[in-house]
């Protein structure tokens, strides 16, 4: 039996339906190809970004240590690298917190502490970070590397297959390089001074989760936000990624 007209149009419809899932497959491949280049190429060039280095900043933390009045003055020595930092690079350069009362509880990996937001931008953040009653915790796998100086206290460390624990005292260093994970943990009365450089937003989500998903702290986790947020900002206007 002869088609309608209807039926005609109907089939007409659905021919020109079928390129849609060409479209998006076509879309979709090339953005898997061009997206890891564009992320390859920009982790080539991260470096440019950078203001800190890790060997200056260790030795403003030996430098902090050593003019502390008491070996535990946490509060004497984040005024010292805040100060020192200031003298050191132009607010043209790079946006520092001199706020050093704003300090935020911080959950993650399970461990707990507080920090002191010193910098945040897309490619760097320092902080102090630390309790008076100790922790321990997973170090979380991040895109950047984590330089911890220790400022007051103990941290301990390992990772396997080396079961042999790591010890890092007041005045020590520990590196951990990008793509690795350790357990970790801080002794009463430890704080450090944690300088991260890499792919900054892509550590945020590993800060929130226990916030999100564990303490329910939503108040911790709005001015964590609100804080990083505004330091993140406050660098891109002056060109600072």
């Amino acid at each position: 039996m002869p088609s309608t007209k209807s039926e005609r149009s109907t089939g007409a419809k659905k021919a020109k339906a079928q390129p849609f899932p060409i479209k998006w497959v076509a879309i979709a491949s090339a953005l898997m190809f061009f997206v890891p280049l564009v992320c390859s190429f920009l982790d080539s060039i991260k470096e440019r970004w950078y203001v800190f280095n890790p060997t200056s900043l260790h030795e403003l933390a030996q430098a902090a240590i050593a003019h502390a009045p008491e070996p535990d003055d946490t509060a004497f020595m984040a005024d010292y690298i805040i100060r020192n930092l200031t003298a050191t690079y132009p607010s043209t350069q790079i946006a520092l917190n001199h706020d050093s009362s704003e300090w935020v509880f911080n959950n993650a990996g399970g461990a707990m502490g507080a920090m002191y937001i010193i910098h945040a931008s897309i490619t760097e953040y320092l902080i102090i970070f630390g309790t008076p009653l100790g922790t321990e915790g997973h170090t979380g796998l991040h895109t950047a590397d984590d330089y911890f100086n220790i400022l007051v206290g103990e941290q301990w460390a390992f990772a396997p297959p080396n079961l042999k624990m790591e010890r890092y005292p007041a005045g020590s260093v520990h590196h951990l390089p990008r793509g690795l994970t350790k357990q970790y943990k801080m002794h009463e009365g430890c704080f450090a001074l944690e300088y991260a450089r890499g792919w900054i937003p892509l550590m945020l989500p590993f800060g929130f989760a226990d916030g999100l998903t564990s303490t329910l702290d939503y108040v911790t986790l709005w001015h964590t936000v609100r804080i990083t947020g505004r330091e993140i900002i406050r660098n891109l206007l002056i060109f600072k990624i």
